[in-house]
């Protein structure tokens, strides 16, 4: 039985403690949060666990073995640094810090105290991404040409960070876990539509490897909620909805194919489309947090890395982040992923 420490209950909080307390082979002990209200809840909604306004009471309780963090962005470092020093296994919500200098340091340390360190990716635990990632590994689409992702809504809206820092490590993550890679160039306007020191929307450019272009839209300030990915290759398209309960994941046999045509005089090279069955598999709907935190337990018990979202995984979309801003900051201008 791994036993549990949960930093902060605000938006993701109580659905770590639910997950935690549900998973056979973990238990939550205690719980903190600066707000009092929220700490009454708490007890309402779980009594048994422990409650304290200061994070420090649960790193100093020897019978914790692992630390979960879901407090504002700009706390994660300083926080996962103090839970690594008293030799705690972290689970920290993304991004894993502000600086990539600082998830280095956290890996380096987590290394050094024989720690499993990993970040909240949790759509790499998504049912429909990994059947993605099955599609282009087994070549079902061919060489990829480019990908789309578009995650807006109206709010909800964020004072610590920017709606990059908020809804664009899902996507990076993502398309890093897909192609095995991270961008090695960025090029990104974002807005501040609202007036606010934050961006609230952001267009962003990711160029990967083997000439494979992605698009990522984020926004706060979308009249529809959309979570949604395109992927399209020369031989099928894929596109993921993840609002999508009955069909996620739809294969498209649709190709643009380079005929031959040939006149007296000279021979050109005309572009057909064609047009193939649309295939909707069946996806088991396993919650994605439950498949991620139970990997979490799973790493601690077998000694094993978290390998799937490592601090290596963190430091990737903490610089991909980074570099994006920088052009942002640049008015559009392409920065490279150092």
């Amino acid at each position: 039985m791994v036993h549990i420490g949960v930093v902060g209950f605000g938006h993701w909080g109580p659905n770590h403690v639910r997950i935690f307390s549900s998973l056979l082979n973990s238990k939550v002990l205690m719980c903190s949060d600066l707000s009092q209200d929220r700490l009454k809840a708490i007890k309402n909604l779980f009594p048994s666990i422990g409650v304290t306004a200061d994070y420090r009471d649960i790193l100093a309780k020897k019978e914790i073995d692992a630390v979960c963090i879901s407090t504002p962005t700009s706390s994660h470092f300083s926080i996962a640094k103090e839970a690594l020093e008293h030799n705690k296994h972290v689970l920290c919500e993304k991004p894993l810090a502000l600086k990539p200098d600082e998830c280095r340091e956290l890996e380096t340390l987590a290394k050094k105290n024989k720690k499993v360190l990993m970040v909240g990716h949790v759509f790499v635990f998504n049912a429909g991404i990994v059947r993605l990632k099955e599609y282009i590994k087994n070549s079902e689409l061919g060489t990829i040409h480019y990908a789309h992702s578009e995650r807006t809504n109206l709010g909800p809206f964020r004072y610590d960070v920017n709606a990059l820092w908020d809804l664009a490590p899902h996507d990076i993550a993502i398309f890093n876990y897909l192609f095995d890679s991270c961008p090695v160039s960025v090029s990104a306007r974002g807005q501040k539509c609202l007036g606010t020191s934050h961006e609230d929307l952001a267009f962003a450019t990711l160029e990967y490897p083997n000439n494979i272009l992605v698009n990522v839209h984020v926004s706060w300030l979308d009249p529809k909620k959309v979570r949604q990915i395109t992927i399209v290759g020369d031989k099928k398209m894929v596109i993921w909805d993840d609002l999508d309960n009955v069909g996620p994941v739809k294969l498209y046999d649709k190709y643009v194919e380079k005929t031959s045509v040939f006149y007296e005089t000279y021979g050109e090279f005309q572009l057909l489309s064609r047009e193939g069955s649309i295939t909707i598999p069946k996806i088991n709907l396993v919650e994605p947090l439950k498949a991620q935190n139970q990997y979490f337990i799973d790493c601690i018990e077998k000694g094993n890395s978290s390998e799937i979202s490592d601090a290596g995984k963190g430091f990737d979309v903490v610089k991909t982040l980074c570099a994006i801003q920088e052009s942002i900051n640049k008015r559009g201008v392409p920065v490279e992923v150092r």
